[in-house]
């Protein structure tokens, strides 16, 4: 392999601004495909980690999760790759493929899988992200990025997209349901043209109207402002699944109250401390509270292909690679419509 040395953006430690340097690609394998990375996206995870917020930080940490870019080796053994094809990274680079997760193609729930960055790889060796010139990963492991879609505004459908589309799929996002999506972020924004391309009607509820515009403009049905008191009367009973996107602490209980019979509220975001739920909220109306994550490969690469069928892509702003610190103060005053990319080309010295 001709890269072995890559450069990259990396935190050198906890809280640190991420600055340019060098980190190690591990040599191609026989499985292994090397990409030139052309975009990665910022996720809100990625401050979260960087910043040692979840604990368990190894640094230098280069993050990104949300990779997009053009394969330029292959390994001796990769058949369903080519150079030059447009290929995508998510959030996981590995799994152990013989869990029970794993059999049943949930491989995204693998006890032993090696996450993008910020984890340790099979050899033993940190796994650095998309903050970076390019990625070395199991060819079972990249996605095919149709050629339709926008490259730059498709890289965070490798995270924000796939995390809104398992759960629309899982409970049967489509034609007679009524969705609600919380919150009108980078992750929220993907859900509403999820939804609307499945045939939902949806709608999105956000704490001011200050994004009424944008909602209607990204195909919601409709849009309520929940700093009013009377949205959780007026909508008693409305929805088939509530997707809640936002991390921050929210009533649980009075979002139960907007489930029709059997309705599903899914937890996407991961609020600091733990929430209070009344059971009778749930017993009520043999309503539902559960979680979800993202997806696994096959369901990624479903997710891609949907995306490119019906137009899907992220709203976003691009930035050079020297933004990356300023940005991360953007995305924390939520002062982004709706997702930085990173231009990768501008990663130099």
């Amino acid at each position: 392999m001709s890269v072995t040395t890559v450069r990259a953006y990396a935190a050198p430690a906890p809280k640190a601004p991420l600055e340019p340097t060098d980190v190690p690609r591990r040599p191609l394998g026989p499985n292994d495909v090397l990409i030139e990375i052309r975009y990665s996206g910022i996720c809100h995870s990625d401050i979260h980690q960087v910043r040692d917020e979840w604990g368990r930080g190894t640094y230098p940490m280069v993050p990104g999760h949300e990779i997009v870019g053009v394969i330029t080796e292959i390994g001796a053994e990769v058949t369903r790759h080519a150079v030059g094809d447009l290929a995508g990274v998510g959030c996981f680079v590995d799994s152990c493929r013989e869990c029970e997760a794993c059999l049943a193609g949930l491989d995204q729930y693998c006890r032993n899988g090696v996450a993008t960055y910020n984890s340790t790889g099979r050899d033993g060796e940190p796994t650095y992200g998309g903050y970076s010139t390019h990625i070395v990963v199991d060819a079972d492991h990249a996605l095919r990025v149709p050629a339709g879609l926008d490259l730059a505004a498709a890289a965070p459908l490798l995270c924000a997209g796939i995390t809104l589309y398992s759960p629309l799929r899982h409970w049967n996002a489509g034609p007679g349901k009524k969705v609600a999506i919380v919150g009108l972020g980078g992750l929220g924004h993907v859900g509403v043209k999820l939804a609307r391309a499945m045939g939902a009607e949806v709608t999105v509820l956000s704490q001011t109207d200050r994004k009424k515009d944008d909602a209607a403009r990204l195909g919601a049905d409709h849009f309520r402002a929940t700093a009013d008191g009377t949205v959780f009367k007026d909508l008693r009973g409305t929805f088939d699944l509530i997707l809640n996107t936002v991390s921050a602490p929210v009533d649980v209980n009075a979002y139960l109250g907007l489930l029709k019979i059997n309705g599903t509220l899914v937890a996407l975001g991961l609020p600091p401390e733990p929430l209070p739920v009344n059971m009778g909220a749930l017993v009520g109306g043999r309503k539902s509270l559960a979680g979800s994550m993202i997806g696994g490969i096959a369901e990624t690469q479903e997710m891609l292909d949907f995306c490119a069928e019906h137009g899907v892509v992220s709203d976003i702003e691009l930035i050079a690679a020297d933004y990356i610190n300023e940005a991360y103060e953007r995305v924390m005053a939520s002062d982004v419509r709706y997702r930085f990319v990173i231009d990768t080309a501008t990663i130099t010295a």
